[in-house]
């Protein structure tokens, strides 16, 4: 049974790989020619289309055509911008072909070669996230080192304002003065706006890849002051000002809730390593957790418990600034 189980796993899974393989060598015709299309309508002899083109055409790369497994994805997550958030260049299909070809390879191993074959589904879902879990330590890693550069940033554009020259020109500045990751978006920002994207446009955009609490001050400033008028130079000095003060506070909070963090650290890698240890001491006793009924709903009840418990420590150490 255990090989027939083995066979039709490993056929899926070839299955999924060559369907993936399919979808990565998928092109994107169609958006290309839509998008030429918005740049040459009525600008030649014969042109006789009057359609709207879309708009903000140019801000999306030519592989944002969402396929088959994109349009399933984002019913749940948004998981193209997600990507987009840890500066890597990695396709949803890419993300998606990872997360199964590790689950199931997981999976695989544990059921051929593990004492414990019923943990196999266990197995391959916790290495599934895998990918997910790398993806989110990259994003939450760039999106903090962005925070930090952006006073910095800001206190240039003033220099720049008060010396003279024009807001594109201080956000080129930016985009060649400073480092990655904050440097390349303004670069980005500044490219839009050569390519015909209008300035709040194109900051808007900056604000969906670069979801910064600051930065979304500094261009609600900025479509403010184009609307209104103003002293844009004195306007992000006060920005700079406010972003480093709050900083200074959410460090201020790391130190006080550093001992509930720690806590809640060891509360919750307690019960996973004491099952550990107790698994290679009495392999019998644990195993009835999963053989008697009474044990299945005791270990279900502990892991809603482990995730309840997570989720108040999480709740009473992360203090917004």
């Amino acid at each position: 049974m255990i090989t027939y189980i083995l066979i039709g796993a490993i056929a899926v899974g070839i299955g999924g790989m060559v369907f993936a393989a399919s979808l990565l060598l998928q092109g994107n015709n169609d958006q290309l020619e839509d998008r030429l299309a918005s740049l040459t309508q009525n600008s030649g002899r014969g042109a006789t289309k009057t359609n709207t083109p879309k708009p903000n055409l140019l801000l999306s790369p030519l592989d944002a055509a969402p396929n088959k497994i994109e349009e399933l994805v984002n019913k749940f997550l948004n998981l193209r911008v997600f990507l987009e958030q840890t500066g890597k260049d990695i396709s949803i299909s890419k993300f998606v072909l990872m997360t199964g070809v590790i689950g199931g390879f997981a999976g695989l191993l544990c059921a051929v070669f593990s004492p414990w074959k019923s943990l196999a589904p266990l197995a391959a879902i916790i290495c599934g996230t895998i990918p997910f879990v790398f993806c989110w330590f990259i994003r939450g890693r760039r999106l903090n080192k962005f925070g930090q550069q952006l006073p910095a940033a800001l206190d240039l554009m003033c220099q720049a304002l008060r010396a003279g020259q024009s807001l594109p020109a201080a956000i080129q500045l930016v985009g060649q003065q400073i480092s990655e990751p904050l440097g390349p978006e303004f670069a980005r920002s500044f490219e839009e706006q050569n390519l015909g994207v209008t300035l709040p446009d194109s900051l808007k955009t900056m604000t969906d890849r670069v979801p910064n609490l600051d930065l979304r001050f500094f261009v609600t400033a900025v479509v403010l002051q184009r609307q209104t008028g103003g002293d844009l130079a004195e306007i992000l000095e006060k920005i700079s000002h406010l972003t480093r003060e709050r900083f200074q506070i959410r460090g201020q909070i790391q130190a006080l809730t550093g001992e509930g963090r720690i806590s809640g650290i060891v509360l919750l890698v307690l019960p996973p390593a004491l099952f550990a240890v107790m698994l290679q001491l009495n392999y019998d006793y644990v195993m009835l957790l999963f053989e008697d009924p009474m044990g299945k709903k005791m270990l279900l009840v502990a892991i809603v418990l482990q995730f309840i418990g997570a989720a108040a420590i999480k709740k009473i150490i992360d203090i917004k600034v």
